[in-house]
């Protein structure tokens, strides 16, 4: 039954489903000081103070939430009819060309859903994802998720493998690396200036000779416009930079293309049960 609703709003037009999803996002907000704290919290550590900003995050997180059912269960013809560019896609062509595995890297900026259906477009690509704490959303999301060229791998040693094993056949892999990973799976890092416990997976798989790395996000036009979907190189190291900052310094660069389709109100800088204490907060307990 609740499949069968999520389907039914999939079918709605875009500039409806994100009128709505404006609305929701201000009820969200105003209705939880938790989220509402958190939101600004993070805005500021960023250094968009600005009411501006913050006034377009909160609209643009609601949308973000309401468009999923017209990216999972549309079929692959009517998604693509919603992106009016792909900027970047040479780089893709190139990657393909040489014969190597792609890694995409998106955060949650955007509409990142949208990625792994356009790349579905021209090779296949298996996505990581973390299996829900409600059961009741599992079937939704393996059901939407999962196309003819989408394979989802969970955050398990199994999905890990197959995420490994796809590179090798020389296909496309998509990871969400903002993502705070379990306890052993990352390390701390600077994001935004603020310690964050980071995911290594990802840096683990743009080590590989036999793979290239790439950003990747879905920018959301006004008034349900629908999308452009921005791909861009993976930058180079700094001298002496550490992998886990590596990968934040590049989702920054990332993010603030585009500050305020951000999902601010994400909890990014818990401490993950059992995982060693933030740098400043092992500083403060000397």
């Amino acid at each position: 039954m609740l499949t069968g609703l999520v389907r039914a709003v999939a079918m709605l037009p875009l500039p409806v489903l994100h009128g709505f999803g404006a609305t929701l996002g201000w009820i969200v907000y105003l209705a939880s000081p938790t989220y509402r704290r958190q939101l600004r919290e993070n805005l500021e550590g960023a250094g968009y103070t600005d009411a501006a900003t913050r006034r377009r995050a909160i609209a643009e997180a609601g949308k973000q939430a309401v468009e999923m059912p017209a990216i999972w269960f549309r079929p692959q013809a009517k998604v693509m009819r919603l992106v009016r560019r792909i900027e970047g896609r040479p780089l893709v062509e190139d990657a393909v060309a040489q014969g190597k595995g792609i890694v995409f890297l998106t955060a949650h900026l955007g509409c990142f859903e949208i990625t792994a259906r356009v790349a579905a477009e021209f090779f296949p690509i298996t996505v990581l994802y973390r299996i829900p704490r409600k059961g009741f959303l599992l079937p939704i999301i393996e059901a939407g998720r999962s196309t003819e060229n989408v394979r989802l791998a969970p955050a398990t040693v199994r999905g890990v493998r197959e995420l490994g094993a796809a590179l090798k056949r020389r296909e496309a892999i998509g990871i969400l690396p903002d993502q705070v990973p379990r306890r052993g799976e990352g390390e701390w890092a600077d994001f935004f200036g603020r310690p964050a416990y980071t995911m290594m997976l990802a840096m683990r798989f743009s080590a590989r000779p036999d793979s290239v790395t790439l950003l990747a996000y879905g920018e959301r036009l006004p008034r349900g416009a629908g999308y452009v979907v921005h791909v861009t190189p993976f930058p180079e190291a700094e001298v002496g930079e550490a992998p886990a900052r590596w990968l934040n310094r590049a989702l920054e660069g990332m993010i603030r293309e585009n500050p305020a389709q951000y999902l601010w109100g994400y909890n990014r800088y818990k401490t993950p049960p059992g995982a060693p204490p933030a740098p400043q907060a092992a500083r403060e307990q000397a």
